[in-house]
């Protein structure tokens, strides 16, 4: 059984990120929210496996308007919880709310250090507004003398911002979060949109190759880890086998219909794995993927 799930909150996003099929309302998969007695089915199936969960697939998690009664229902079967947010509903009682939840680890996604290079990728985003929400999660952490959530501020790296990794660095240090991390970004075409790609090697998932073309910087192997370890499950209950396949085109079963168990030993899930053992590079979804 998996020891790590993804489970999708919500499709809805109040967004719009170029690189993103929820925020562009691109998504060929229904659009929802998951239902609070469902969610608690699913971690009842798994619990006694389960180590980490992550409340997020697509979708801004804290549009759910239940968001929290998900966060108890893992925190009182002592499942680790973690999510991630782009920060624009932490305000007021949602970031004191955030600390009383015991949510484990909260990461928040904050690409530029002005309003310019941030809504770039970000579109609809308000810089000020997220810089608010972090520091009023800290507030609240250090009035209630909270380890947790523990506060991951990431940055995805683009060639329009790649030049502000140093000025973030002292951006970090002043909203007082506990991890900055750098990250690659995914670009769906990197063909045709090779303008969002970094020069710098180091944060960049693609290199050009002696043809002129943009190709995976990781070399591409037969095999997956995730695939033994871990699952993504959509608002609607459809188990996917990862978090690239964002429109269940891999569906591998349905939470209605069977339970989990049945899926993850199941003939679907183990054809699955065979076809990553044999031929990875032939699964659509694995060709744009660094695992």
């Amino acid at each position: 059984m998996p020891f790590s799930l993804a489970v999708e909150p919500t499709t809805s996003c109040n967004l719009r990120c170029p690189e993103c099929p929820s925020g562009l309302q691109q998504m060929k998969r229904p659009q929802g929210r998951i239902e609070v007695e469902m969610f608690g089915e699913i971690l009842d199936q798994i619990k006694s496996h389960l180590g980490y969960l992550s409340l997020y697939f697509q979708g801004e998690p804290f549009l759910h308007p239940e968001y929290f009664e998900l966060i108890r229902h893992a925190q009182e079967r002592n499942i680790y919880t973690a999510t991630s947010t782009n920060a624009h509903f932490l305000r007021g009682d949602t970031a004191r709310k955030v600390v009383e939840s015991g949510l484990d680890r909260l990461y928040v996604s904050m690409d530029g250090i002005e309003q310019e290079s941030y809504e770039k990728y970000r579109k609809g985003g308000d810089l000020e507004t997220v810089r608010q929400g972090i520091s009023e999660i800290m507030d609240w952490k250090r009035k209630l003398n909270s380890r947790t959530p523990y506060v991951i501020l990431q940055f995805l790296v683009f060639r329009h911002n790649e030049h502000q990794l140093m000025d973030m660095k002292s951006l970090t240090r002043g909203l007082g979060v506990d991890k900055l991390e750098f990250k690659s970004a995914q670009v769906y075409n990197f063909q045709e949109n090779a303008d969002l790609i970094p020069d710098n090697k180091k944060y960049s998932r693609y290199i050009r190759g002696t043809d002129g073309n943009w190709k995976l910087k990781k070399p591409f192997s037969n095999r997956c880890f995730r695939m033994w370890s871990g699952a993504v499950v959509t608002w609607d209950g459809r188990v996917v086998p990862c978090c690239f396949d964002k429109d269940a085109e891999h569906q591998l079963g349905v939470l209605s219909e069977d339970s989990f168990r049945t899926f993850w030993k199941g003939t679907a899930y183990n054809s699955f794995r065979d076809k990553i053992l044999k031929n990875r590079g032939g699964i659509d979804i694995c060709n744009n993927c660094t695992e």
